[in-house]
């Protein structure tokens, strides 16, 4: 005679939920450890009643949506100007493609400073990486007036230029290599440096900060001040503004001038020796600094 053997039923204990391995985990397999004094959406307050959790107020210099509305209208505007700049100069043949020029080159610049930083420097990627904001008034009424004196001379003297016919487009050629030159060099050097690279002049020595000397700090020892420098004049030779590209030659020369000497009395007493037998191999590529 066979024996049979009977089994008695799992206590609720020992009950398992069987699932496919397919089937996604949910709450209700999987519940929440309850926290003392809490909840699983929220906290309980001294009056036993149930409140949000609290949540930390959010930086507004990492704010996501503002870094993607900058990025945005950033490139509408590079995309409006480009196409305006070729309407003007290819179909209208208007002087005036100079203008939208000059915005498409800030826009690349701009968007550029964030794009480089996000890359390379992450950490430091914030709203203040575009330096829209960053540069002070000096900086937006340089732009201002360039932008006015361009407008200016070529809607009553469209005809006048500084320079004899045979010249004015290799004028004009030298402005665009210029342009390019600088923003490529600027680029490049943030690249390069990556943590290292800073829109500010560090008093501290952080944490892994190392000496750069290889690629164009090879050469340059302040590659980005070299390559805005030339990008900045070579925009007003573009723009064929006289006055402005004086203004701009005076005020950049000055402007880095004193950044540069207070900077490097910062990296000589960051790496003392190094960087004294370094600045006597390289040159700043800015004349007479």
């Amino acid at each position: 005679m066979a024996s049979t053997s009977s089994t008695l039923p799992p206590s609720p204990s020992q009950t398992t939920t069987s699932r496919h391995t397919w089937e996604p985990q949910t709450d209700h397999a999987h519940p929440p450890t309850p926290q003392p004094n809490g909840h699983a959406n929220g906290h309980i307050s001294s009056n036993g009643h149930l409140s949000p959790s609290p949540t930390t107020k959010p930086d507004p210099n990492t704010s996501p949506s503002t870094i993607s509305l900058y990025s945005f209208l950033l490139g509408l505007t590079l995309s409006f100007s480009i196409l305006l700049t070729l309407y003007l100069s290819t179909t209208a043949h208007s002087p005036h493609w100079r203008l939208p020029y000059f915005l498409t080159a800030l826009s690349l610049f701009h968007f550029l400073e964030y794009y480089t930083t996000a890359r390379y420097n992450p950490t430091a990627a914030g709203v203040n990486a575009f330096l829209l904001t960053q540069n002070g008034k000096a900086y937006n009424i340089a732009h201002t007036m360039a932008f006015l004196e361009c407008f200016l001379h070529y809607h009553f003297y469209p005809e006048y230029s500084y320079l004899p016919k045979t010249l004015q487009q290799w004028w004009i050629a030298l402005g665009f290599a210029l342009t390019v030159l600088g923003q490529a060099t600027r680029t490049t050097a943030m690249a390069q440096a990556g943590s290292n690279f800073n829109h500010v002049v560090q008093a501290k020595k952080k944490e892994g900060h190392e000496l750069v000397t290889f690629g164009v700090y090879a050469w340059l020892r302040h590659p980005s001040y070299f390559g805005f420098y030339w990008w900045g004049l070579g925009t007003q030779v573009v723009l064929g503004n006289g006055v402005c590209l004086v203004g701009y030659t005076i005020a950049l020369w000055r402007f880095f001038r004193d950044r540069i000497e207070k900077e490097e009395r910062f990296l000589v007493r960051f790496f003392g020796e190094e960087y004294l037998r370094y600045r006597e191999r390289t040159v700043v590529g800015i004349p007479f600094l």
